[in-house]
């Protein structure tokens, strides 16, 4: 993710602008924050547990 975001960083600073270059960064950014926010405990998983019984 790190180095998506240099990457798009990168490509913003630079003289000739490459969208897709841009795009596929920013892709790869929202692919791995879905993957680190699906192992992040819910703050109601108690609650959400509780009504379920």
């Amino acid at each position: 993710m790190i180095l998506a975001i240099s990457v798009a960083l990168y490509e913003q600073v630079s003289a000739e602008k490459n969208i897709y270059i841009t795009v596929v960064a920013i892709v790869v950014f929202m692919f791995g924050m879905m993957q680190l926010s699906a192992k992040t405990p819910s703050k109601n998983q108690d609650k959400e547990e509780e009504d379920v019984e």
